[in-house]
């Protein structure tokens, strides 16, 4: 965040804690106030509701090895109740606006690569297992122990790589960048708009939305990203009620026939903790795992590191609070998707569009988590804010966190290049776990290059190696003989 910003939001001496509640989730003590914490609530609530539609359709659209599909209906209640129960965990557990919901990705890994070879059933329980395994790693201390070894340098280049890369989610969802057709041969993999040049409504609410929320955030105007998302959700429903708007994508803008929906429970509590062995080989079901686990567990840290980072909550050694009860928290997260149907829950990177409205606390996870158990009976009402309103936070959160890029000394090779990696590689492959992945292996290289490799932590040895074999696990799988 820039540093105009810090002197505004955050006071330099703690205030004290004016009731019981203030003073459980230090907000006072942390330059916050409950306004700013609810909308901060709001804020994250509405950059990640989409994951109420996408995540059904994700897992919806694909077949198990018997040609079963999940139902739709029964999906959404799963992503919402899931989402409301550990957001609100984690706020109280954790103490950090930290969100969370089904993991991007880790439900594409799920619908389309697991699920194929084996049941429903099997490919949650094996989302199940993942995460108890993610939990025994955060109570052996090793989970934490490799986030604590990781250079402040690296830490900083995680958070700035996942600005870029959230912003450049902004700006793809809502349309202002297109990834080029195949069939056009171009060399060039995206565009602007879908035809090289910008055109439709919902691209015009989208850059409407950015420079009113630029514009706010200059003026230092309280609550500017959530002024920003209502104002454009208002903007957006009336250009959809007076013109033929094709498509917004997702979410339309448009008043819903009913308001209340009744919530379906039938997806909770389906899956086979082992039935996954008798299904296919013993290998191949411990890769998969392994590629759950990498992807959730490198996914998680970039983004507890970020986001954390972002709110100024890290400690003089650069290390987070409450850590080893937030991963914990994060870990149970993929046990509660798996069993539910909803696939592994994680944190979510928009969670930075609540900080960047102020959130400090815990407290603002009340507030999303609220609103996700409100869209158990409310999905036809709270779904109505379409990406192009809700991405203009994301395009400024990711500027916010850019900022960190100061905290990287770029005269020194040594921690420049593997920064530099780490922050290209997250939003050219469009994958967290990707940049971390390139910044340590190249962070290791360099430094054993130089002959210093005694000044690399054991376990960087350890993640590096486990990272080569997740870059290399195509290869792996046809020498072993499982592709």
């Amino acid at each position: 965040m820039s540093e105009p910003q810090k002197v505004a939001d955050r006071p330099v001496a703690a205030s004290p804690a004016t009731n019981s509640v203030d003073g459980f989730f230090k907000i006072s003590e942390r330059g916050s106030t409950f306004a700013r914490e609810v909308r901060g609530g709001f804020a994250t609530f509405f950059t990640m509701a989409y994951i109420l539609v996408l995540n059904p359709i994700i897992l919806g659209s694909a077949k198990d090895k018997f040609g079963h599909q999940l139902d739709s209906v029964q999906l959404v209640t799963a992503t919402a109740l899931v989402a409301a129960v550990m957001t609100i965990i984690m706020g109280v557990g954790g103490n950090l606006p930290l969100a969370l919901a089904a993991g991007l990705g880790l439900n594409a890994v799920v619908a389309f690569q697991i699920a194929p070879l084996m049941s429903w059933d099997d490919a949650m329980g094996l989302v199940v297992l993942e995460g108890v395994v993610i939990c025994v790693l955060v109570v052996t201390g090793l989970r934490e122990a490799i986030m604590h070894a990781i250079p402040a340098p690296l830490k900083a280049a995680i958070g700035v790589g996942i600005g870029l890369f959230i912003a450049f989610i902004g700006f793809v969802d809502a349309g202002f960048v297109s990834r080029i057709p195949d069939a056009a041969h171009s060399t060039v993999p995206v565009q602007l708009g879908a035809t090289g040049s910008l055109s439709g409504w919902p691209v015009l609410v989208f850059c409407l939305g950015v420079l009113l929320t630029i514009g706010l955030l200059a003026r230092k105007v309280k609550g500017a990203i959530l002024i920003s998302i209502v104002t454009m959700t208002l903007l957006a429903l009336i250009i959809n009620s007076v013109a033929d708007v094709k498509s917004w994508g997702l979410t339309t803008p448009a008043w819903p026939d009913k308001i209340a929906a009744t919530p379906d429970f039938g997806l909770i509590g389906h899956f086979s903790l082992f039935g996954a062995f008798s299904e296919t080989t013993v290998i191949t079901v411990v890769l998969l795992i392994f590629t759950l686990i990498l992807s959730d567990f490198f996914d998680t840290m970039g983004t507890v590191v970020g986001i954390t980072a972002e709110a100024g909550l890290l400690d003089e050694e650069g290390k987070v609070p409450n850590l080893g009860r937030v991963l914990l928290i994060d870990g149970a997260a993929a046990v509660a998707g798996g069993a539910s149907s909803s696939s592994s829950a994680t944190s979510f990177i928009e969670s930075a569009a609540g900080v960047g409205e102020g959130a400090r606390t815990g407290f603002a996870n009340l507030i999303t988590g609220g609103l996700f158990a409100c869209a158990l009976f409310l999905t036809p009402v709270l779904t109505i804010v379409p990406m192009q309103a809700a991405a203009p936070a994301l395009v400024a959160v990711g500027f916010l966190m850019m900022t960190q890029v100061k905290q990287i000394d770029w005269d020194k090779y040594e921690i420049a290049i593997p920064a530099f990696l780490t922050i290209a590689v997250m939003p050219f492959t469009y994958s967290i776990t990707n940049g971390i992945g390139a910044g340590f292996v190249a962070y290791v290289l360099i430094k054993s290059v130089l002959g210093k490799a005694k000044e690399v932590h054991w376990l960087l040895w350890g993640t590096t190696a486990l990272f080569l074999i997740y870059f290399a696990i195509d290869p792996i799988e046809q020498l072993l003989g499982t592709k």
